[in-house]
């Protein structure tokens, strides 16, 4: 499950990423991801959270600047209120989720990974001069399954509030 960037966010972020992130690798657009893996028996039971939660309105956050991953750079973001959301939503399905999604995620968009660290901190010390404090509105939220490479989008929901 991830929260939708705006556009004019999303094609810069998707651009860093084309030019970053190791073309072999790359087969995903630039994203925040919220779970990374949620049960599927339960994908009907989401699927009317997630159009529940998407009556709301756009949900305020900040691309803060750049976030080192170690072997990797990433678009840091904060948003209080996107936490909230996706802590009802693991709330709702408490011991179902893995060790990875029981832990409240660091919101970022990985525009490089898998690279040494010196390539990401030549990269991250670029950035730092570029990548300005932005705030911005989530425009919804997506789920997806992951099908061994690229995702599947399953449905998009637009904040609509």
């Amino acid at each position: 499950m991830t929260a939708e960037l705006p556009e004019a966010l999303q094609s810069r972020a998707d651009q860093l990423r084309r030019e970053h992130f190791p073309p072999e690798r790359n087969h995903l657009a630039a994203h925040v991801t919220l779970f990374h893996a949620l049960p599927p028996q339960y994908e009907d039971e989401l699927r009317d959270l997630l159009a529940s939660e998407a009556r709301a309105r756009p949900v305020p956050a900040r691309l803060e600047g750049i976030m080192s991953l170690g072997g990797g750079t990433a678009l840091k973001l904060s948003s209080p209120t996107m936490l909230d959301l996706r802590e009802r939503i693991a709330e709702r399905f408490h011991g179902l989720l893995t060790p990875q999604d029981q832990q409240v995620p660091r919101l970022h968009v990985t525009i490089q990974n898998k690279v040494t660290s010196t390539k990401a901190k030549a990269l991250q010390a670029q950035l730092a001069t570029v990548i300005v404090p932005l705030g911005f509105t989530f425009a919804g939220l997506a789920l997806h399954r992951y099908r061994g490479g690229p995702w599947e989008l399953a449905k998009r929901w637009s904040f609509r509030g």
